[in-house]
């Protein structure tokens, strides 16, 4: 009885796990569904790895069955000894042989891709008037928040990522706290953000985010960095390299573009000016190092502190109790800057409005 009641525990366990398994695959977050070269290149290494892998279990597989079928007691009787093989010097050659083929079938693509990937001499290529002719994109980790500075550009941004498909964007990464890992597991593998040292790789983007579902592709930290690690995310937004121009041009003009519209927003940007534009700026010209996201595009993201829908009920939830929502990060609680109390419903909706307003594709 208790033994069949252990089996539908497995059974009950494994149809769960199938369960939460038919929710991977998705363009937007999936490294089985690749949506660049780098991520087409580390797909194939797996599948390379995991075809030896499986080969060797089944090559082992077929040896012990064969020997536990030819050999049984019920066969062979209870005294009968097999022929040995100790000493074999043709066997011994084999199982040397063999394994170090395979590790050199696995190790030079993999060689080869990796230093591929840590090519980055095109970031620092120049046409005739020495433009940068390639992206790059400073990222910084924070608690619990990602910036993204383009200092060829000259803008800077945070939580959305935005690049233009079909060319190599590069990437320098550092952590301003602790080491957090960046991650888009759709376009290519993680690289660690680190504090005293910075790390450099490539990515490509072979189709628009706006052909996904969602909108954009889904970043992550891949690394511990403390207690809302699951809950530091980022958007990546690709685009044609003509509507990346017109975003970039977009965000150069955002100071000038991001005068509230109507009462209600008018009395958030008043609200704004007073508690929180010393931490957050709202223009993407200009360079990193705010204590808080930049809030250029926060119009125009899909998600509230990298994770929430993007309503306004949540962003007045996350306004008001910003600890309850993102345990130990660094934003302020409104009573500390509210002379002790916290947004009235009315300050809120204010707060909101002008937040929803701050846009630069609209």
């Amino acid at each position: 009885m208790i033994k069949g009641i252990k089996k539908w525990r497995l059974f009950s366990l494994l149809a769960a796990l199938t369960v939460f398994l038919s929710g991977c695959g998705e363009e937007y977050i999936s490294t089985l569904t690749p949506a660049g070269q780098v991520a087409s290149d580390q797909l194939d290494l797996m599948y390379l790895s995991t075809g030896i892998m499986v080969l060797v279990i089944i090559v082992v597989m077929i040896v012990y069955i064969l020997t536990i079928v030819k050999f049984r007691r019920s066969k062979v009787g209870e005294n009968m000894m097999p022929k040995q093989v100790e000493g074999s010097h043709t066997l011994e050659l084999i199982w040397t042989i063999i394994p170090i083929v395979l590790l050199l079938i696995l190790t030079v693509p993999t060689v080869v891709v990796t230093y591929n990937l840590a090519d980055v001499s095109g970031m620092d290529k120049k046409d005739e008037e020495g433009n940068a002719t390639a992206v790059t994109v400073n990222v910084k980790a924070n608690l619990y928040w990602w910036e993204f500075e383009y200092p060829d550009l000259g803008i800077v941004t945070a939580q959305e990522l935005v690049v233009p498909t079909d060319e190599k964007v590069y990437f320098n990464l550092i952590a301003a706290d602790v080491k957090h890992s960046f991650w888009i597991p759709a376009v290519g593998g993680k690289l660690d953000t680190n504090v005293e040292n910075v790390n450099t790789f490539y990515l490509e983007f072979d189709k628009p985010s706006n052909e996904l579902e969602t909108g954009v592709f889904y970043g992550k930290c891949a690394e511990l960095c403390g207690p809302s690690h699951a809950l530091m995310d980022f958007k990546v937004k690709s685009l044609e390299r003509t509507e990346f121009n017109e975003w970039v041009t977009n965000m150069k003009d955002s100071a000038e573009a991001q005068a509230p519209q109507g009462d209600l927003a008018l009395q958030g940007q008043e609200i704004f000016a007073t508690s929180c534009i010393a931490c957050h700026a709202i223009s993407g010209e200009g360079s990193t190092g705010g204590v808080g996201p930049n809030l250029a595009t926060f119009g125009d993201r899909n998600r509230v502190a990298g994770y929430m829908d993007y309503t306004e009920d949540n962003i007045k939830k996350w306004i008001n109790d910003p600890e309850e929502y993102k345990p130990g990060n660094l934003m302020p609680q409104p009573e500390d800057l509210n002379d002790g109390k916290k947004y009235t419903e009315q300050e809120l909706s204010a707060l909101a409005e002008y937040l929803m307003g701050l846009s630069v594709e609209k």
